[in-house]
């Protein structure tokens, strides 16, 4: 869906999406924060390597994702509607 798209939907749909993108960031939170437990193991253990560089280019990845975007743009909707 688009930013027109989100606009367009009505208030039930807007809740029933804001609960599927909150299960989304909390699964990409927990998931970011197992890979920064990698990098700290790799440092730690004096490793300066892929197991420290694939870590950070999945953040990374993840950061960027489009879905995060929407979820921003989802919550400032929510926020206009009065919503939440």
């Amino acid at each position: 869906m688009t930013n027109k798209e989100l606009s367009e939907l009505t208030d039930q749909e807007l809740l029933d999406e804001a609960k599927k993108t909150r299960s989304f960031s909390i699964t990409n939170a927990l998931i970011i924060g197992i890979l920064v437990g990698v990098i700290f193991y790799s440092i730690v253990k004096n490793s300066w390597g892929m197991l420290t560089l694939i870590p950070l280019y999945l953040i990374y990845k993840m950061i960027n994702d489009p879905k995060n975007k929407r979820s921003k743009d989802l919550e400032e909707l929510l926020k206009e509607r009065n919503l939440k």
